[in-house]
C-alpha cells in the first residue's frame, strides 16, 4: 500500500502478511509510518494505491464487511469522560448493536480490572485505567483482528503489564492482534511475528528470536593481567568469528558471536585451557534494543520524515 500527504510519502509500498490468531508487533522510529498504517488497515485513510485484505475482505472494495470484523484503539483514549466506565460500554455495545450490552459490559469491565472503577465518570480514571477502558471498548463486538496503536504508551509498569494480559488472553481465544509499540520488550513479551518499519516500507520481519540472531550474543572476558589481553582475543576470535574489542581500562575483551551453540561453561574451558587468568567472563543474549539500534542506525530522520510524523499525529 501507498499514502501521501501532500508531497510527503508517509507509506511507501508497505507489504505485511500477518497470520490468523498470532500476535504482530510493528516497530520502527518515530515518523516511519506505522500509524499511517494502522489508519489504512483500519479503514479511516484511503490508500493511494496497493490493496490489502483484512479477516478476508479487500480493504477498500468491501471496508464496510472490515469494519464489522475489526476493533481498534489508537494512541488517545475515544471514550466519554462524562459517562462512568460501565456506561460507556454500554454506549458502544449499543451502537454496535451487541445483544445483551449490559452484561458484555460487566465482562469486559471484570476482564480488565475495571469493576470497583465502573460507575465512576471516566474522566475520574488514571491513565492507565482510560487505556484499559479503551480497550474494552473496541472489545465489545469480539473483533476477529484487534489493532492497537501503542496501547502502553505513557503507563506505569503495572499498567502495562495489565494490557499485556489482556492482549494474551485475546491471542489464547484466537483474535489476530497487530500491535504498533515503542517499547521493545513489550513485542519482545507479546509478538509471534516482529515487522520493522523504516520510512513507510516494511524492512524486516521475522520471529523475536530470529531478529536476536541477526545481533549475536556479546561475550566478554576480564583478565586479571593486562597482557593476558591478547592472548583471550585469540580465544574470542576463534570461538565467535568476531572481531574483538578491547576496554584496556577494565583489561576486558569482547565480541559478538552468532553461534548459538556457544555457552559460557565453553567459553570459560577454552580460555582456562589457553592459559588466559580469568576475573570475570559473561555471554549477553542480544535484546530486541540492540537490534533495533543495530538496524535503525543510520542518519536522524529527514524533514519529510519528520513531516510524516506530524501528518501521522495530527491525521
Amino acid at each position: 500500500m501507498e499514502k501521501r500527504f501532500g508531497q510527503v510519502r508517509a507509506v511507501r509500498g508497505l507489504d505485511l502478511a500477518v497470520a490468523a490468531g498470532t500476535v504482530c508487533g510493528v516497530l520502527g522510529p518515530n515518523g516511519a509510518g506505522k500509524t499511517t498504517a494502522v489508519r489504512l488497515l483500519t479503514t479511516l485513510l484511503p490508500p493511494d494505491a496497493g490493496s490489502a485484505r483484512v479477516a478476508g475482505h479487500d480493504l477498500v472494495r468491501e471496508a464496510d464487511a472490515v469494519r464489522r470484523r475489526i476493533g481498534v484503539t489508537g494512541q488517545y483514549a475515544s471514550v466519554d469522560g462524562d459517562l462512568t466506565g460501565r456506561e460507556n460500554l454500554r454506549l458502544f455495545a449499543r451502537l454496535h448493536r451487541v445483544p445483551g450490552a449490559a452484561a458484555r459490559a460487566a465482562e469486559l469491565l471484570g476482564d480488565l480490572g475495571l469493576t470497583e472503577a465502573a460507575d465512576r465518570p471516566a474522566s475520574t480514571y488514571s491513565g492507565g485505567m482510560r487505556r484499559r477502558l479503551d480497550l474494552a471498548a473496541s472489545l465489545v463486538r469480539r473483533p476477529d483482528v484487534l489493532f492497537l496503536d501503542e496501547p502502553t504508551t505513557g503507563l506505569d509498569p503495572a499498567g502495562r503489564n495489565r494490557i499485556w494480559e489482556a492482549v494474551r488472553r485475546l491471542k489464547a481465544d484466537g483474535t489476530t492482534v497487530l500491535l504498533t509499540t515503542q517499547y521493545l520488550e513489550e513485542a519482545d513479551q507479546l509478538a509471534d511475528t516482529i515487522a520493522l518499519v523504516d520510512r513507510g516500507r516494511v524492512t524486516q520481519t521475522g520471529s523475536p528470536a530470529e531478529f536476536k540472531a541477526l545481533v549475536g550474543a556479546h561475550a566478554e572476558v576480564v583478565v586479571a593481567d593486562p597482557d593476558a589481553m591478547a592472548k583471550a582475543a585469540a580465544v574470542l576470535d576463534q570461538l565467535t568469528g568476531g572481531e574483538p574489542s578491547f576496554d584496556r581500562e577494565r583489561n576486558a575483551v569482547g565480541a559478538v558471536t552468532r553461534d548459538i551453540t556457544l555457552t559460557l561453561p565453553r567459553l570459560v574451558r577454552e580460555l582456562d585451557a589457553a592459559g588466559v587468568p580469568l576475573l570475570d567472563a559473561s555471554l549477553r543474549p542480544p535484546t530486541l534494543d540492540d537490534v533495533f539500534l543495530r538496524l535503525t542506525a543510520t542518519e536522524g530522520p529527514t524533514d519529510t520524515e519528520e513531516l510524516t510524523d506530524t501528518k501521522e499525529h495530527a491525521a
